[in-house]
Formats: C-alpha cells, sequence, structure tokens
C-alpha cells in the first residue's frame, strides 16, 4: 500500500505539462505561433532569481485563481523544482515576455531518464489576465516541439478538476488518465482520545513490530532498507503502461538532497521487525518553515509480506503523536491518494482526513500537440489558456 507525496508533488497544476529536450535557448520575438512581439527564453533557475521571482509571480497569480483552497509553494521550494524538479530527471525552465518584457507565462519541461523514456512532461502557466489568447498553446507547441526532438512519443500533464487547466486540457484532446484524490485532517478535529484509541487498534494487530523514527536525511545504514520502503510503492494504482520507479540507496540520497534544497523540515516513522530490526513500512512528511501551518504528507508504504498488521495506520498515528510535540503550529495536513488506493484512503479515513479537490492527469501524443507553425499569428486565440 502506498500513500502519496509530499511538497515534492504538491504543485498547483495549471494545465499541461510535458518535457522538452534540446532546444535553441532563445526564441526570437515574433517567431510564427507567438502574439505578434512575444518570446520565450530558456534560463537558469540556479541563477536568474529575477526569472524565477516573475515565474513565481505568475504561479501565485494562476494558484488564486484555479484553486485557492490549496497551499502554494514558496520561493525556496519553487525554485528547487525549477532548478532540480521533483525527481533526478533533467529539467528545463522558460519564461515567456510579451513586446514590453513584461513576463506573462512559463513552462517547465522534464524527460525521465531511467523509466518512461517515451514520456515529456510539460506545466505550463499563464498569468490569469493574459489567457485566452492563446499563449498556452503556444507554449505547449513550444515544449511539444522540443519533446518530438527528444524521441518522446507522448506528453503528460495534470490539472486540477473543474478548472482552467482542465478546460485547456480537454481543448487540446487530451485523454484523462488516472486521478488523484486529495486530502486534507484539520487537527482541531483529531482529539487525544480518538488518537489514543486509533493507537491502540493498531497496536493490537502489529504484536511484534516497533517503531523508529529521524529527523532529516535517511540514516547511512538504513539507505538500503529505505530504498526497499520506496519500491513498495510499486504496486500502487498508476497509468497504464507507465513503469513504476526503482529504487537504490543512490536515488534515496538524491531525494533527501532535493528536500534539504527546497529548506522543508523532515520527519519520517518507520516500522521494524522484531526481533532483527528490519524496516519493513515507514511513514514521512515535511513542514516548509515559511508556511508553517500546513504539513504535507510524503509517502507511506508497507512490505507487501507484512501487510495485514495495521502498521500503516499505526506509522500514521505516530506521526501525529510526534507533530504534536515538535510541530505544534501545524493545523492542517493534506495528502493524495490514487483512485483505487482503498487501503490507504480508508486509513486516511480513519485519522479523519476530508476530501478538498481532486488532481486529473492527462496525455496525449506528441504528435497530436499543436504545433507552433500553424498557430496563426496571434498565436492560436480559440485555445483557453
Amino acid at each position: 500500500m502506498a500513500c502519496g507525496p509530499g511538497p515534492v508533488c504538491v504543485r498547483c497544476r495549471v494545465a499541461f505539462a510535458c518535457h522538452p529536450a534540446a532546444e535553441k535557448p532563445v526564441a526570437r520575438p515574433g517567431v510564427r505561433g507567438f502574439a505578434e512581439g512575444m518570446h520565450v527564453e530558456r534560463f537558469d533557475p540556479g541563477t536568474d532569481a529575477a526569472a524565477v521571482r516573475a515565474c513565481h509571480d505568475i504561479y501565485l497569480a494562476a494558484a488564486r485563481t484555479d484553486n485557492p483552497r490549496w497551499p502554494p509553494m514558496t520561493l525556496p521550494v519553487f525554485r528547487s523544482w525549477l532548478t532540480h524538479g521533483w525527481s533526478e530527471d533533467p529539467s528545463q525552465a522558460w519564461l515567456a515576455r510579451d513586446r514590453t518584457s513584461e513576463a506573462c507565462g512559463w513552462y517547465v519541461l522534464s524527460l525521465p531518464e531511467r523509466e518512461n523514456r517515451h514520456i515529456a512532461r510539460l506545466s505550463p502557466t499563464v498569468h490569469p489576465a493574459r489567457r485566452r489568447a492563446g499563449l498556452g498553446t503556444a507554449l505547449v507547441a513550444h515544449g511539444a516541439r522540443g519533446a518530438h526532438k527528444a524521441g518522446r512519443t507522448l506528453l503528460t500533464a495534470e490539472s486540477d478538476e473543474a478548472s482552467a487547466g482542465e478546460a485547456f486540457a480537454r481543448a487540446l484532446g487530451a485523454r484523462q488518465e488516472l486521478s488523484e484524490i486529495r486530502r486534507v485532517l484539520r487537527l482541531d478535529s483529531v482529539h487525544a482520545a480518538r488518537l489514543s484509541m486509533l493507537r491502540r487498534r493498531a497496536e493490537s494487530a502489529a504484536h511484534g513490530y516497533s517503531l523508529v523514527s529521524w529527523y532529516g536525511p535517511v540514516p547511512e545504514d538504513r539507505l538500503d532498507e529505505v530504498a526497499t520502503l520506496f519500491g513498495a510503492e510499486a504496486d500502487a494504482p498508476r497509468e497504464a503502461g507507465r513503469e513504476a520507479q526503482r529504487w537504490d540507496a543512490a536515488r534515496v540520497r538524491l531525494s533527501d538532497e532535493r528536500t534539504a534544497a527546497q529548506g522543508l523540515r523532515h520527519y519520517t516513522i518507520a516500522a521494524r521487525r522484531e526481533p532483527g530490526g528490519e524496516l519493513v513500512g515507514f511513514t514521512e512528511l515535511v513542514v516548509d518553515p515559511l508556511d508553517p501551518g500546513w504539513g504535507f504528507q510524503g509517502l507511506t508504504a508497507v512490505v507487501a509480506p507484512h501487510r495485514g498488521h495495521r502498521l500503516g495506520l499505526l506509522t500514521k498515528v505516530a506521526m501525529l503523536e510526534l507533530l504534536a510535540e515538535r510541530e505544534p503550529q501545524i493545523t492542517r495536513i493534506v495528502t493524495g491518494n490514487a483512485d483505487g488506493n482503498e487501503h490507504m484512503i480508508a486509513i486516511n479515513a480513519e485519522l479523519g482526513y476530508e476530501v478538498l479537490d481532486r488532481l486529473l492527469s492527462w496525455e496525449l501524443e506528441t504528435p497530436r500537440a499543436p504545433a507552433l507553425a500553424n498557430l496563426g499569428p496571434a498565436g492560436g486565440a480559440t485555445a483557453r489558456s
């Protein structure tokens, strides 16, 4: 069983997502397919603070418009995402400006390298005041061109349900795939007596297991075991034809490094089998010190031979107890579960999580994506962006 991710995946998706490869560093003003005087340029998020800030401002404006219930990324987390991505796969960041050099949209491109090498992901965002003028379609076309050059046959993306992003994806002819229900736990509704009852319920099924916790990166001597725990997610629901990530110690360490780069406080509770102390399940949660009222649930997973002992519930209850001591300012925790992940959904229901919204996954064959040369001089004004 697996429960999904923390801020590494907590994004405000506005429209479509894909990953192109090599592109010209700058698309000249007036390139056919962009509105007159519009240009898009690639920038380095690690060195260009002004471009990162411009993209973040657009992102915040879109987040307030499209899904004000969901906590947006703070600037350090956003910068880290632009720089490092949500995985070790390379990313590209592109910023669109109008003839007055005002930033009006951007997109991020990423190309999976270890699994799913047929896929390209693109995350375009257009400022709400600049929508419905074809810029979103032009950004997708620009990214799709790079994806095609990289040999990627499928573009993938995500959007909030009933948002401008959903309408945009449908207008492009994208197919809806797996959906994820995001939930929120309001900690003022979790009373101590109920939490104690849930712990007793879990412990009654967990004879022969104990708990261990750590703060920050995975201890060096636990890297291989934690890689196995991450691998337990392989049987979680996923889109057809998608490979699960193959985890090893090096990949776990890279994930820890990205979390540290985001400036997040990272907590882990793990279940171990006694005697011997082998790790067989865990849950993780992160807190952004710049938005400390929210907790972001990371992965919860139990390896198959040890399921049925309420270890998912036990570790999550223990996490709530730990947070009450270490992070008492948290008022809400958010999480997400793919449709069909019945075991984790049931655990979250026991804890008191409530449905917040739904995240939709989309895919579109690269040859069916809009092409810059076909958008016309106005950039395709009929498409919603």
